[in-house]
């Protein structure tokens, strides 16, 4: 059968069954290692700005995905943000059912253009908005690996400022 033949029964599809072993390494690259970095040793979240765009990236690249720049100038966020959407996870990975629901959100953090998702707690799930006004709360120092999760989750917080998210 040729590449450009169209499959008309599911017989005709060649496969093969099996499994494929595949070792890999995945590296965050210059960009993703001094944010994680930045987050682990200051508890700082950093941002990459386009001049171009006059974007700011969040998790930060090396090169704009709209106009295809170069990035190299990196700004200091606050770490509040807004909820842009959210859901509660009531199973785990594992599929038990959990005491409390984890729940999971994009936050647009103040004066970047992209959501990150992370976890809100220090709220019930009842409670939780799209618009809400949150915070990044970050783990003990001595307890930081290099992980986004080195921030452990995000919490309500009222508005700092006027500027708009």
């Amino acid at each position: 059968m040729a590449f450009t033949e169209k499959i008309r029964a599911p017989k005709d599809m060649k496969y093969l069954d099996g499994e494929i072993l595949v070792n890999y390494s995945y590296t965050t690259g210059i960009a993703g290692e001094r944010f994680l970095r930045e987050i682990k040793e200051n508890a700082k979240i950093l941002g990459i700005k386009c001049r171009r765009c006059n974007t700011i990236r969040v998790p930060p690249k090396i090169y704009c995905e709209r106009c295809f720049a170069r990035l190299d100038e990196w700004v200091e966020l606050t770490g509040e943000g807004q909820v842009e959407a959210f859901t509660a996870c009531h199973f785990d990975p594992d599929g038990n059912t959990l005491a409390e629901p984890d729940i999971l959100a994009a936050i647009r953090l103040r004066g970047a253009n992209e959501s990150i998702v992370h976890r809100i707690k220090e709220t019930p799930a009842e409670g939780v908005y799209i618009g809400m006004n949150v915070k990044a709360v970050f783990k003990e120092k001595k307890d930081r690996v290099g992980s986004i999760l080195d921030i452990a989750h995000f919490r309500p917080c009222a508005p700092s400022g006027t500027e708009r998210l």
